[in-house]
């Protein structure tokens, strides 16, 4: 009951900032854990709402992987070291009341609702250098590196494109360090969805990208937000 009741005011605490949210994967004490959370924050969420996740080799080829659903978060466990993980996370439906409280479902059952939408997150991992990336349709909204990320460097700008369910995104602004500085815009797509960031860190550089659209004729949405994050060592780790 103890763990129930503090997921629930967790819940409560972020739901308000629902949309705001983003999701990448790290390694801690060797796990690959999936982080939800904006900037500095890393905040529990409900594991259940992890919708999919893969692994693969530096071929491109899939690595079976289990997801291990714990109290607050989720963990990935490939069943062998990965060179690339995608995760995704289906944040469900949202619906903003006009006292400005979030409520976890759609307009049909928050009929004084004034702004609802239904948000999905996604994180591509490049883990090894040389990786070769796979196909990546299972992501809807995807931040592509056009080159090795871990070859650029510290201070260099790396190529990347957007794409938002398979095809380029146009105008969608890119924040160069989603942890450091969530605020700031570092580059925005062109109509090709091609944009430069500059890679600000030795250790791990989070890109991260929001993509909102209209919905119509849903009982329960208006709108529908998709987040995308690309992660990757700024330099090769050495012993």
């Amino acid at each position: 009951m103890r763990i129930s009741l503090s997921l629930m005011f967790a819940g409560l605490l972020v739901c308000g900032q629902a949309a705001a949210h983003g999701l990448w994967t790290e390694q801690r004490r060797g796990n690959h854990e999936v982080i939800y959370g904006h900037g500095a924050e890393d905040d529990a969420f409900k594991a259940e709402k992890i919708s999919g996740a893969w692994a693969y080799d530096g071929a491109g080829k899939m690595i079976p992987v289990s997801v291990q659903r714990l109290d607050d978060h989720a963990r990935l466990q490939p069943l062998r070291a990965p060179a690339v993980l995608a995760v995704a996370l289906d944040n469900g439906a949202w619906s903003q009341t006009p006292d400005k409280q979030w409520i976890n479902q759609g307009r049909s059952q928050v009929p004084n609702s004034t702004h609802s939408l239904h948000t999905y997150k996604y994180s591509l991992a490049v883990l090894a250098s040389g990786a070769q990336l796979p196909d990546l349709s299972k992501l809807r909204l995807a931040i592509v590196p056009q080159t090795d990320p871990l070859a650029v460097g510290p201070g260099k700008p790396l190529r990347v494109q957007v794409l938002a369910d398979g095809k380029p995104a146009k105008d969608v602004k890119l924040i160069g360090d989603y942890r450091g500085m969530p605020h700031e815009v570092s580059a925005t797509t062109d109509a090709q969805g091609f944009a430069e960031v500059v890679v600000r860190n030795q250790g791990l550089n989070i890109i991260a990208a929001e993509l909102y659209q209209p919905v119509k004729d849903d009982k329960d949405i208006e709108e529908e937000g998709l987040f995308a994050s690309l992660t990757f060592l700024g330099e090769e780790h050495r012993e």
